[in-house]
């Protein structure tokens, strides 16, 4: 009997410090969990202040934003490889006249990353595009204005094309539309943005090589900026999201979809056009400028384009934000 007593004792000890481990992990998730979302709301407090951090699921995801301001609503879409953060510069001063909207696309940032899919089609425009105006939707903005960069201004394009009554006025900042690019590459060009055809590899040979240099690879990302340009703050908030196996993978078939379901969805819109007044602007010093008329290529695809070149690398909103909130504000009006 008194050994059947020990071995009932040493058995709820046992049970009792699995439990402990148990609950030592879980509360070690939670403070991590918090942690993060400490560090996610103080990120939106110090680079976006009087802004409010949010949050929508949508039909395919849960998209993160931040919003301020007050007046008609624009929405703000980023590039790659960064996340909302690169309007911190120009959403606080558009907020004095707008209601701004400046959201991750899905696979970016905080927002969700979903499978892209055999086809990719998770990471379609048309996908990313139906996204941000069910945000837009959410908060009660059935019109708005939209401002997209690189791989966010793609998005846009392809939401004015697909939700014309909802897209008031649309501005893309450096570039050209994805059909014409794949179709009149060149050597030059291919040399410039290589990217474009090492993201689009296979999975996981991209994944793979950015994941074992992930700080390196962002870097090189923003090389032609001035050094000043990105703070150290800030690029340790675009590393911290940047850098997840996570995003990196979402990031890839961002640029898979580009090369495929994307050119299907051109293809069968190259006779229509953008209707809502549109504005291109581009960088100087950046690959479009050299390799195409930017603005007659715009005017292939929209009814009402005006644009010009602005004297800064790819990344204006990083290195030119007063320049570009001047076009924005005459424009947007």
């Amino acid at each position: 009997m008194a050994d059947d007593t020990r071995r009932d004792l040493l058995k709820k000890a046992a049970t009792l410090g699995v439990g402990m481990i148990v609950s030592g992990r879980d509360a070690l998730a939670r403070e991590e969990r918090f942690s993060e979302q400490t560090d996610r709301n103080a990120a939106a407090t110090e680079f976006f202040p009087g802004f409010k951090r949010l949050t929508r699921k949508t039909s395919g995801a849960t998209i993160n934003f931040v919003t301020g301001g007050s007046g008609p609503p624009v929405l703000l879409l980023h590039g790659y490889p960064e996340t909302h953060l690169m309007w911190r510069k120009v959403a606080p001063q558009l907020a004095r006249n707008f209601t701004v909207v400046a959201a991750d696309l899905r696979g970016y940032g905080d927002s969700d990353k979903p499978a892209g899919g055999g086809d990719h089609a998770a990471y379609s425009k048309r996908a990313m595009a139906q996204d941000q105006v069910e945000v837009m939707s959410s908060l009660g903005f059935q019109k708005f204005l939209v401002v997209g960069h690189d791989r966010g201004g793609r998005v846009a394009h392809r939401m004015a094309l697909d939700h014309p009554d909802s897209v008031q006025k649309l501005v893309v900042l450096d570039i050209v539309p994805t059909y014409k690019v794949f179709h009149t590459v060149n050597k030059e060009l291919a040399t410039s943005n290589f990217h474009w055809f090492f993201l689009i590899q296979p999975e996981p040979l991209p994944e793979t090589m950015i994941a074992n240099s992930a700080e390196f690879w962002l870097k090189t990302r923003f090389n032609a900026l001035p050094a000043d340009a990105i703070s150290k703050e800030a690029f340790a908030e675009y590393l911290r999201t940047f850098r997840t196996p996570e995003m990196i993978h979402a990031t890839c078939e961002d640029y898979r979809a580009g090369a495929s379901i994307d050119l299907t969805h051109d293809d069968a819109d190259l006779q229509r056009k953008i209707s809502c007044p549109a504005l291109a602007l581009w960088a100087e010093k950046g690959a479009m400028h050299r390799f195409y008329n930017v603005l007659d290529t715009w005017k292939e695809r929209a009814s009402n384009v005006a644009g010009k070149p602005l004297p800064s690398s790819h990344f204006i909103a990083e290195e030119i934000p007063d320049t570009l909130l001047a076009e924005l504000g005459h424009f947007l009006g």
